[in-house]
């Protein structure tokens, strides 16, 4: 029975770590993301890093992806940005390639 119980701890505690790692992925990735919009809406470097905090923020409002969308869609073209649903997606696809990369040469 103890080998069951080691297996299922095992099991449990690979699932918190994976769950920690996509976490930060999507933390970084996020920061990444408003870091982009930032540069997009030609913000100051101490606007820049509290639009990047926010967008952060803003991935707690609902599970997926699609409350960040909704931010920096409305933020870029609130700023005379002109985007789409596409790019945002796009920009999505690399800065989580990004995010991936950055953690994993921080380890």
């Amino acid at each position: 029975m103890t080998t069951f119980d080691d297996r299922e701890r095992g099991f449990e505690a690979k699932f918190a770590h994976d769950e920690d790692i996509a976490f930060r992925i999507a933390a970084r990735r996020n920061r990444l993301l408003g870091q982009w919009a930032a540069a997009k809406m030609k913000l100051t470097p101490e606007e820049t890093d509290a639009y990047a905090k926010a967008v952060v923020q803003a991935d707690f409002e609902e599970a997926g992806d699609e409350d960040v969308i909704r931010k920096l869609l409305g933020d870029l073209l609130a700023a005379g940005v002109e985007v789409d649903d596409a790019t945002i997606r796009s920009a999505i696809q690399e800065q989580t390639i990004e995010a991936r990369r950055q953690l994993m040469e921080s380890k």
